[in-house]
């Protein structure tokens, strides 16, 4: 990830009674950058929302931004942010995007207050981003402004300054920060994806058995800036995120056999929390990042268990002769939800995290790979068996109505939800080998972000 070192200046103008009215504030950032602290307590702080006619998304324009130096890097830079930004807010669908081969017969504005207002008007621009980039002796300056084209006004702006190694970052932070303002809306434009893929073709290490690597991957939420974690010529698979998007944990066979790791992926160190004990699999962080839960044959058949990050505190949540696999943390953290064959083929149950409490909650001829939806849902995903393959389903956990998303195209496997609960990503084969694909809750806008080696369960960031 790009450290984005950002100094942060919130610019918000209304024209109210003819008179402009702006507040400033900074934050500084890490590789994310920071909630922005609350603006002054004056009445001059003010930030106005792009409004139409109920019912109706706000049409908005995302043009090319200004490069106001005439180096290479910030021309590119200029239009790297553009193009992204138009994606992100695209990806939400809170915002109607006019398409950017429109954007032709509009004069480019010749600074950030020259908007050929009329000319957007006509286009049927409710709203659009006008925005600079401008090279600074330790990186660039981005600006950014919208405007309510038919107020012929500012209605927010934003100003960010940092490195210019990873352009796409300043508009992934733009694109969460429009959200938020505009439509008080948690976006996913900074979160990452983590997936398994054996696209590097290299034979494991110190095995008879001739069978390719498997190693841990980060991307960003839309597949850009694919990169290796792992590098240890083994199967490393199942990772997961921690809360607060610094670790990964994962199943991995490094030593033989299948045992539970923790990489930190900014400082390179890796953890044993399982201690070497049995066969551990299919780990996953508690939503506060102090417990792990995970699948282990220690007492001879496969169970649950719970234990602190440093694996102290072991707990055995099931206890049946049958397989108990793949858990998930409900929201709230006092519940796991998993996958069960103790009543004939599997299905998806559902405990506390004390054992008690234990209930079926799936009726599929084959239900496995749940995953708990963040609130506002009370949802989970879940992989059935439709046919010779899988297809997503989702279960309302109050009403036990299950509705389904994905429809016999190839087999589609290993949901995931992102943070808001909008968007999920999965493995298909539908393009031949497995993929990684997002789709939005609906089953709609289905995306392929992944296209070399077969790529399998993925896990959404924080």
């Amino acid at each position: 990830m790009n450290n984005l070192d950002t100094r942060m200046t919130v610019l918000c103008a209304a024209l109210i009674g003819g008179t402009a009215i702006v507040a400033a504030f900074g934050r500084e950032g890490g590789q994310q950058p920071a909630p922005a602290p609350p603006p002054p307590q004056q009445p001059t702080s003010v930030e106005l929302r792009l409004t139409v006619d109920p019912g109706t998304p706000p049409r908005l324009a995302v043009p090319d931004l200004l490069a106001l130096s005439n180096d290479r890097e910030t021309q590119d830079a200029a239009k790297t942010i553009g193009a992204v930004l138009w994606d992100d807010l695209n990806f939400e669908r809170e915002f109607y995007m006019i398409p950017r081969d429109t954007y032709k017969s509009i004069p480019v504005a010749v600074s950030i207050d020259a908007v050929p207002f009329d000319r957007w008007r006509e286009l049927g621009a409710d709203g659009v981003l006008i925005g600079t980039v401008q090279k600074t002796p330790t990186g660039i300056r981005v600006e950014m402004r919208m405007y309510n084209v038919r107020a012929r006004a500012s209605a927010y702006g934003r100003e960010y300054s940092g490195s210019a190694a990873n352009p796409r970052l300043y508009a992934h932070t733009m694109a969460d920060d429009l959200h938020d303002s505009q439509r008080s809306l948690r976006g996913v434009a900074r979160t990452k994806l983590t997936f398994s893929s054996d696209r590097n073709r290299e034979p494991v290490a110190n095995t008879i058995e001739k069978r390719d690597v498997k190693e841990i991957y980060v991307a960003d939420y839309d597949g850009a800036n694919q990169r290796r974690i792992t590098i240890n010529r083994a199967l490393n698979i199942t990772p997961n995120w921690s809360p607060d998007g610094r670790s990964i944990v994962y199943t991995s066979y490094r030593s033989g056999v299948p045992d539970i790791l923790i990489s930190n992926i900014f400082v390179g160190t890796m953890e044993s929390p399982s201690k070497g004990v049995g066969q551990n699999f299919l780990p996953v962080f508690s939503p506060d990042g102090t417990r792990i839960a995970f699948m282990s044959t220690r007492d001879g058949n496969p169970e649950i268990y719970i234990m602190n990050r440093d694996g102290s505190n072991l707990q055995r949540l099931t206890n049946s002769p049958a397989i108990d696999v793949t858990p998930t943390w409900s929201p709230n953290g006092t519940q796991i939800a998993f996958t069960s064959e103790r009543t004939g083929n599997p299905q998806i149950w559902v405990v506390g995290i004390d054992g008690t409490g234990i209930r079926r909650i799936s009726y599929e001829s084959f239900a496995d790979r749940p995953t708990w939806s963040p609130p506002p849902y009370n949802e989970i995903a879940f992989a059935a068996r439709t046919g010779p393959g899988f297809d997503i389903k989702i279960l309302n956990i109050a009403s036990g109505e299950t509705r389904q998303i994905t429809f016999g195209e190839g087999s589609n496997e290993s949901p995931a939800w992102s943070p808001n609960g909008r968007h999920m990503a999965f493995m298909s084969t539908r393009a031949g080998r497995s993929q990684i694909f997002t789709t939005d809750r609906d089953g709609r806008n289905i995306r392929q972000l992944t296209r070399d080696g077969n790529n399998t369960t993925p896990n959404w960031s924080q």
